[in-house]
C-alpha cells in the first residue's frame, strides 16, 4: 500500500506532495492536467524506463519517492533520473539497480492502464489469465521443469550424435597423420645429425685434403707429431730424474698421447670416407627434407613431431569409443514421456477451469450493465508435435466473446470495443484475486469507452476491490467518481511563464462542485451542483460505499 508520494521536477510537476488512504481514492482532473504523471511516476517506482526528457526544463534530476508498506513493514522506494540520462535506483536508501527496484515494486502496486486492457488483444496472454484464476502456478511448474528436463535430455543426446559424428572424422585424420610421420618415421635429434652429415658431404674436397694433411703431420710424416712427441717425454723424462718439479707433467704424458691418438682415428676415418660422398650426399639431402615437410606440418621442431606421434599412437588405441546414443536416446523418450503427462493433467484442469472462469465472467459482465454478454475459454491442441511443446503446456487457448443476444461467440481479439474490454479487464481482476490484500493497484482512464449505468457499475465494482486492495483510479466520469472514500483533483498553471502542475485533496463541497464540472465542463449551474450533491447524499450508494473502507 502507498502510503505517501513525493515528486520532484518531473514533467510539468515542480513540488508534489501526495498522502494516499487506504481504499478507493478518485483521481480527477481536465485533459492534459498531469493525472498521467502521477501514473507515470508510480510506473517509475515500479522500474519504468527512465528518460532525461522526463526531467522539469532547468532542472539537474527528478526525483520520484514514496513510501509503502507490505507484511513486512514499511519500505522507501526512490527512483532519480538525472537531465543527462543516467538513472538511479534505491530501497530503504540502499542503492539497487533497475531490475531489483522492479521486483520490489512489482510486489507493491499494479498499474492498469488502456495498454494493459489492450494485452487482452494478444491471445497468447489468455492462458495465463485462466490458469491465474484456476489456481495452476504449481501444475504450471511442474509443466515448465518437465519441459527443461526434456530439452536438456535432448541437448545432451544432439551433443553425443555431435561427438559420434566428430570422433569419425577424428579417427581419419588421427590415421591420416599417423600415416605421414611413420612413413618418414623420424628419430631424436636426426635432423642436427644428418645436418652435420651434409655439411661434411657437400665439402667433401676441401674436408679430404684438410683430413689428409692433418694425419700426415700428426701420424705418418717424417716429422710426424707424435714421433717427435715420443722424443720429447723421453727428454722430459731424464729432466724429472734431476728436477722433481718435471714429473707432474709426465702424469698427463697418457692422456695427451690418448686425446692425440683419438684426433689420428678420427682423421683417418674421414680420409677413408672421402670416396663415398657423392653417393651418400643425394640420400642424406632427400631425408631431411622429408624430416623438413614434417616439421612444417606438426613441428616447429622434430621432437614436437615426435611428441605428437606418440599422443596419436595413444588416441588411436584408446578409441573416440562410441558413446551409449541408446541410452540418451531412451532418456528423451521417458523426459517427453513425463513432459505429456504433466501437460495433459495441466491441459484437464485448464478445461475444468475455463467453465468456472467463463461463468465467473458472466456474471461479473452482467453486473456492469452486459447482462447479455457471453464468455467461452476455446481450446486448441497445439499441432506439430514436439515442435509445438512449451513450457506453457500443450493447449493453445483463446477467450471468445459476445456482447449481443444472437450472435456466436468470436475471439475477443477481434470483436470487443474498447469500453467492452476495460469492462472485462475488470471482471477479469477481480475474478482473478492472486495480488496480497493491501496491494496498491492503480487503474488509468479504466472508463474508456463506457458511460451511463455501465460507468455506475464500473465504480461500484472498483469499489468491491476497495475492500481488499488499495485501489487508485484516474477517471473522467462523474458516475465512478462518486464511489470514492477520497477525491484529489490535478491542476494546472502558468507562473512566471511556467506551467505548473499541482494535486488538491477534495472536502465534500469542493467534491461536489468537481463532480458537477465533470458533468457538464465548465459552466457549473445550480442545477447541476445540486444533481452532483445528490450523487453524492447519504442516501445514494456512493456514499454508504466511500464510508465503508
Amino acid at each position: 500500500m502507498i502510503r505517501f508520494l513525493r515528486i520532484r521536477d518531473l514533467a510539468v510537476i515542480d513540488r508534489l506532495e501526495l498522502e494516499l488512504d487506504a481504499g478507493f481514492t478518485i483521481l480527477t482532473g481536465e485533459t492534459g492536467a498531469g493525472k498521467s504523471i502521477v501514473v507515470g511516476a508510480l510506473g517509475l517506482l515500479r522500474g519504468a524506463r527512465a528518460s532525461s526528457s522526463l526531467v522539469r526544463t532547468g532542472a539537474e534530476r527528478a526525483v520520484v519517492e514514496a513510501v509503502a508498506e507490505d507484511a513486512d513493514g514499511e519500505h522507501v522506494l526512490r527512483r532519480e533520473i538525472s537531465a543527462h540520462g543516467r538513472s538511479r535506483a534505491f530501497v530503504d536508501d540502499r542503492l539497487v539497480s533497475t531490475a531489483g527496484l522492479r521486483t520490489v515494486g512489482a510486489g507493491l502496486l499494479d498499474l492498469h492502464g488502456q495498454h494493459e486492457h489492450q494485452a487482452l488483444l494478444d491471445p497468447s496472454t489468455h492462458l495465463d489469465l485462466l490458469d491465474q484464476h484456476a489456481g495452476l502456478a504449481p501444475l504450471r511448474d511442474a509443466v515448465r521443469v518437465a519441459f527443461a528436463a526434456w530439452q536438456g535430455a535432448r541437448r545432451r543426446l544432439e551433443q553425443a550424435r555431435d561427438r559420434e559424428t566428430n570422433a569419425v572424422e577424428r579417427t581419419e585424420i588421427v590415421t591420416f597423420q599417423l600415416h605421414e610421420i611413420d612413413e618418414v618415421d623420424p628419430l631424436d635429434n636426426e635432423d642436427e645429425t644428418l645436418a652435420a652429415q651434409r655439411r661434411i658431404l657437400a665439402n667433401a674436397e676441401h674436408v679430404h685434403r684438410l683430413a689428409v694433411e692433418s694425419y700426415a703431420e700428426l701420424y705418418e710424416g717424417d716429422h710426424a707429431a707424435l714421433g717427435v712427441l715420443d722424443r720429447v717425454w723421453k727428454r722430459v723424462e731424464e729432466l724429472a730424474g734431476f728436477d722433481a718439479e718435471f714429473r707432474p707433467h709426465l702424469e698427463s704424458r697418457d692422456a695427451v698421447l690418448s686425446h692425440l691418438e683419438e684426433l689420428a682415428y678420427a682423421l683417418r676415418s674421414l680420409v677413408g670416407g672421402a670416396d663415398r660422398a657423392p653417393e651418400e650426399l643425394p640420400a642424406v639431402e632427400e631425408r631431411l627434407a622429408g624430416l623438413e615437410r614434417l616439421k612444417r606440418r606438426y613441428g616447429p621442431t622434430l621432437a614436437d613431431v615426435i611428441a605428437l606421434r606418440a599422443r596419436l599412437r595413444r588416441e588411436r588405441e584408446q578409441g573416440a569409443g562410441r558413446k551409449d546414443l541408446e541410452g540418451l536416446e531412451a532418456a528423451v523418450s521417458e523426459a517427453g514421456d513425463a513432459y505429456i503427462a504433466a501437460a495433459r493433467t495441466l491441459s484437464e484442469r485448464r478445461r475444468a477451469a475455463a467453465g468456472t472462469l467463463g461463468r465467473s465472467l458472466q456474471r461479473g459482465l452482467a453486473d456492469l450493465a452486459m447482462e447479455r454478454a457471453r464468455f467461452e475459454v476455446v481450446f486448441q491442441r497445439a499441432g506439430g508435435g514436439e515442435a509445438a511443446w512449451t513450457e506453457r503446456g500443450i493447449d493453445r487457448g483463446e477467450f471468445y466473446f459476445s456482447a449481443n443476444p444472437g450472435e456466436d461467440v468470436r475471439p475477443l481479439a477481434r470483436i470487443a470495443s474498447g469500453g467492452e474490454l476495460s469492462r472485462v479487464m475488470l471482471v477479469l481482476r477481480t475474478a482473478i484475486r492472486t495480488d496480497a490484500p493491501g496491494r496498491t493497484l492503480v487503474f488509468d482512464e479504466v472508463d474508456a469507452g463506457i458511460g451511463g449505468e455501465a460507468a455506475e457499475r464500473v465504480g461500484a465494482k472498483l469499489c468491491g476491490l476497495a475492500e481488499r486492495y488499495q485501489v487508485l483510479c484516474i477517471t473522467h466520469l462523474p458516475q465512478i467518481a462518486a464511489y470514492g472514500a477520497s477525491h484529489h483533483r490535478v491542476t494546472k498553471s502558468v507562473r512566471g511563464g511556467r506551467t505548473l502542475a499541482a494535486v488538491h485533496r477534495l472536502d465534500e463541497e469542493a467534491r461536489a462542485a468537481e463532480i458537477a464540472r465533470m458533468m457538464t465542463g465548465t459552466r457549473v449551474s445550480g442545477t447541476v451542483l445540486e444533481s452532483a450533491r445528490e450523487l453524492l447524499s447519504p442516501e445514494t450508494p456512493a456514499k454508504r460505499s466511500r464510508r465503508a473502507p
